[in-house]
This record gives structure tokens, sequence and C-alpha cells, in this order.
């Protein structure tokens, strides 16, 4: 059986796909592959959302912001847009869910954090989603 895989969708790809990125990572170690995306990937990750997860103790400093293809769709077998407006292309048999969640763009730490915080909740859910192997 093939491993599940997600991808966190969002324009910049540099905060809120990348900290759902992060925690998926951190609480379901190998057992699902991450993919994060962006239709306009900003140059660099949010400093002040890297930030935010050190806090809790994820490294997210190696990460890059990567453009969206219809290929990364295809691979994934749940897609996730973080809120941000952007589609994506839809294949029979993905699972799309939609987060509505804060843009951390161009806020300071005390506004990104309860984002972060709602992140990590969905992300909790997510994992508990799949079965465990």
């Amino acid at each position: 059986m093939t491993k599940p895989s997600v991808l966190f969708v969002c324009v910049h790809n540099a905060g809120r796909s990348q900290m759902a990125a992060g925690f998926l990572r951190e609480l379901a170690g190998d057992r699902i592959e991450v993919r994060s995306a962006g239709s306009l990937p900003a140059e660099r990750i949010n400093p002040v959302a890297v930030e935010a997860m050190a806090e809790l103790g994820i490294d997210i400093t190696t990460e890059q912001p990567k453009v969206l293809t219809t290929e990364a769709v295809q691979a994934s077998d749940v897609v996730i847009t973080m809120g941000c407006g952007d589609s994506c292309p839809v294949f029979p048999g993905k699972r799309y869910e939609d987060w509505k969640l804060d843009d951390p763009a161009g806020q300071g730490i005390d506004a990104v954090r309860p984002t972060r915080d709602e992140i990590r909740r969905r992300i909790e859910g997510l994992v508990g989603s799949f079965p465990v192997r």
C-alpha cells in the first residue's frame, strides 16, 4: 500500500501552507508524504511564520516557496487550500478541503500565533483521519 500524500496550497506558499506542512511532517513523521506550493510563490518564507514555528521547536527555515503544478495535485491524495482563494486542478478521487485561515503576511508574532495554533489543531485532526500503519 502506498503512503498517503497531502498538498497544502496558498497563493505565496510562504506562511500558512508552510506552517501546515511543517506540522504535518512533525506529527506524522514518514507516514504521510507532505507537499506545499503556491500559484504565485514568494521569494522566501515569511520570517514571522518561521519564528512562530520555532517557538514550538519546528524548524521550517530550509523550506522554499514552490510553484503549484498540475503534477503535484495529481500526485496528492488530499489537497488543502488555506482560505486564500487559490484554485487547484480538480481530479476525481482526490479529497479537497479549504481551510479558512487568517493570512499571516505583514502581521506580527502575536497575530500569527492564533493562526499557527489553529493550523496545528487541524493538522492533528488530519493525521487522525488516515489509517494507522
